[in-house]
Parts: C-alpha cells; structure tokens; sequence
C-alpha cells in the first residue's frame, strides 16, 4: 500500500472541498491591489497563486509548511547514521504537513529506490552529446526523454477523469524524483570523469546514493549532499524555477514536460545559475590576487573594483529576504562543524565580513546579506567537485521535491489554466495620465 498516497488523497480532498466554498462565497473579494511598479517591474510581490508546501517571509525566511530551516534540521527523521535530516523526510511534510516518522522515511527512502531504474535509451542519447554540453542542457534534455513512461500522459490519453489527475500526477512525481541523482550523477561522471560510471549502491538513502555516484563515499559529504538537497528543495511559488514549472502544470503538461521547463528558468543567470556565477568569481578573485588565503584587506579592494567596474557581487542580495539567508547560515553551519579549516571555505566566510558593510555603505540596497549560493560552492569545492557548471543540476534535482509535490496539490485542488491578463505600454502611459 502506497501510505504516501492514500494520505495526500485525504487531506488534499478535504482542503478542495474548502477552498471552492470560498471562492464562491467570497470570490469577489479584494485580496491585494497592483501598482504600476508591480506591473513594469516583473509582478514583484504580487499575490496571484496558492503554493501549499512553502512560504518565504522577509525575515524569518524560508519556512516548509510553517518549519523553519533551523526546526527541520531539529525534527526532520535521521537515518542512515545521517546527522543532518534527509530529504525523503521534507518531501513527505510539503506534500502532507506531518513531520513523518522514522519508518515512513525509510519506507519513502526504498520507494524511490525500487522507482529509480533509467531505460537504457536516456543514456544513450546522452551519449550522443558533446562532452562539454551544458549540464544543465543534458539535464533537461534527459528529463525530456524519461516522458514516454509518464503515467499522466498515458492516463489522459485513455481518457481518464479530473478527479483522477492527482493520482496520475503523484505517480509522475514519484517516479521522476527517484530517477534524478542516477540522471544527475550519470551526467556529472560522463562530462567531468570521462564516462566513469558508479553503479547505486541500493543500500543507501536517496541523498547518500546521489553523493556515492558522484564520487564521493565520505560520510562528511553523504550528510552535506542531504542538507544541500533539503535546503534547496523549495522556495515558494514565485520564483523563476517553481512558477514556470507551475505554468507549464496549469496547461495539463505532464511532470515530465513542466519540470523540464522549470530547469530552463532555473538555469538563468538571475536565479539558479548564480551558484556557478559565485564560485567562478571567487576563482577569479584568487587568481588575480595570486594567492589562495588573501587577507580582508584584499578582498575588500577586489570587492570595490567589481562594484566600480559596474558589476555586482555575486551571492549578495535576494529579491525578497531583507536578512542573512538562513539556507546560508545553515551550510555555514556544517561548514563550522565538519571543514572550518578548509582554505576556499575561510574565504567565504571572509566576504560575508567583508561584503555587507561596503553593500551598505551604497545607501541603495536593500539587502546586503548573502544567499544560499554565496556558500555552496566553496564546500563542494572542498570536496573536490571543482567543476561548477554542474552546480545547479545539484540544484534542480533538490527543486523538484517542492516543485512537484506542489504539482500535486494543483492538480489535487482543481486549479486552472494559468492566465493573466497583459497591457500595453501605451495603456498604461494613458492609464497613469488619467489617474495622475
């Protein structure tokens, strides 16, 4: 018996049935007004969709169904001999709201296990790529070619009913998380290790089976690949990566199609790719100070050339959060604790004394606190994965915990096709004429 499923089923049945005696009763109702800044300026801030399994507050940060970070490390199930939680475990409360069990940790753990097998035909068209493809090309494009076993597809094609997307769609999800670290490794080993592959090890969880791929059996890194991957998992609806996985869903696309198109936006330069983008700086600091352990001196006066030169300092600032990034602080965290003499790892930690005050100082930014990709980088570099246009395939796999499980309340809630209305340029410069 599928435990997971059944329990979704019931709760999110319970909560439609709520929300659509709501919206008749009080559709009409004002929930939040536009500004014209809103409209120009990317839909900043506006209240336009349900995202059920997390929210982000300004200060406080990311919170998974109402847990902070710093709680989910205290009461997330520890299995394995782990010390840090697994993120079979979040899964598990995005898509229910109950801190699971250990057993039901476990029981999710083989599950995606026993889902996780790839037919032969994805890896062969990798194959057929160029080595130094983009990782993040390959990786969309193997998501693209595991579509032809989507459970929605086939179910929809057969005609099957509304009531039954949830189900087809939980099969979906299920089914493509268990096979991204085996995608994700597959694609890391044949880019960066000349095709030396690493067989799972189906002893292991879902986290420490992904880091045992890639390379790495300490139980060091074992533990920091969980933590990467819970962390990473969800950051409400809005942004690039979980809206358009989320338009893309409101077409009736399956989780194949929607979550490929969530890695194209994740692979943005303004949203996941700035985890590559910070360690590539950080190199580049190093190599023209010319050498490995620079005071903050020196950093301070390379911190202010790329400031002069009109760029910005990658890793600093994000569009909603007005404090240190607690996805930050929670690898600084195991950073302090398992690699505090690390030479590439004291360096971060000497930019966050360094940046913020000089951000500060501009009088203009908002937040001049780091984000969870100023601190990523230098630990996987630590481990020996130097080769960071990898990074955030690291990062889409941790992303389709809350992309997809939130794919499943929408499907589970009825929602519809996502469409908001658009104006021109000329409307709004008579709207804003008329109004003045």
């Amino acid at each position: 018996m599928d435990q997971l499923k059944q329990k979704f089923g019931e709760k999110s049945a319970a909560i439609r049935s709520e929300l659509r005696a709501l919206v008749k009763d009080k559709g009409n109702m004002e929930v939040d007004s536009v500004s014209l800044g809103q409209i120009y300026g990317g839909m900043r801030g506006v209240k336009s969709m349900i995202w059920e399994t997390s929210s982000l507050d300004p200060i406080e940060g990311i919170k998974f169904r109402g847990y902070s970070i710093p709680a989910l490390r205290e009461k997330l199930p520890k299995i394995n001999g782990s010390t840090e939680p697994l993120p079979e475990g979040l899964f598990w409360l995005m898509l229910v709201g109950e801190i699971p069990s250990e057993d039901q940790v476990r029981w999710l753990s083989d599950e995606w296990e026993r889902r996780g097998k790839i037919a032969d035909h994805t890896f062969k068209m990798l194959d057929t790529l160029p080595a130094d493809t983009h990782p993040m090309t390959q990786f969309s494009m193997g998501v693209l070619s595991l579509q032809r076993d989507s459970v929605f597809a086939k179910k929809y094609f057969e005609g099957m009913g509304k009531s039954e997307f949830w189900d087809a769609s939980y099969e979906d999800a299920m089914n493509l998380i268990a096979k991204l670290p085996r995608l994700a490794a597959y694609i890391y080993r044949r880019s960066f290790h000349e095709n030396n592959q690493i067989a799972p090890d189906t002893n292991l969880d879902w986290g420490a089976n992904f880091a045992h791929m890639l390379g790495n059996d300490t139980k060091d890194f074992y533990d920091f690949i969980r933590l990467y991957l819970t962390i990473h998992a969800d950051h409400e609806g809005g942004n690039a990566s979980a809206h358009t996985t989320h338009l893309v869903g409101s077409t009736l696309s399956d989780a194949y199609m929607s979550f490929a198109a969530g890695m194209s936006a994740l692979a943005g330069p303004l949203h996941g790719l700035a985890n590559q983008e910070v360690i590539k700086w950080v190199f580049e600091m190093l190599q023209v100070l010319g050498k490995e352990d620079p005071s903050k001196e020196e950093i301070t006066e390379f911190v202010n050339r790329t400031l002069d030169e009109g760029k910005v300092i990658p890793g600093y600032g994000h569009a909603v959060l007005r404090e240190p990034d607690p996805r930050f602080i929670a690898q600084k965290r195991f950073a302090e604790k398992h690699l505090s003499e690390s030479g590439i790892v004291q360096v971060v930690w000497k930019l966050f004394e360094v940046v913020p005050p000089i951000l500060q100082s501009l009088g203009k930014v908002k937040n001049p606190w780091p984000n969870v990709d100023a601190h990523s980088g230098a630990i996987l570099v630590h481990y020996g994965m130097k080769d960071f246009t990898f990074y955030t395939v690291l990062f889409g796999v941790s992303r389709a915990l809350g992309v997809l499980a939130a794919m499943c309340w929408s499907r589970a809630l009825g929602f519809p096709l996502e469409r908001p209305k658009s104006i021109t340029s000329e409307w709004l410069f008579n709207f804003a004429e008329k109004n003045d």
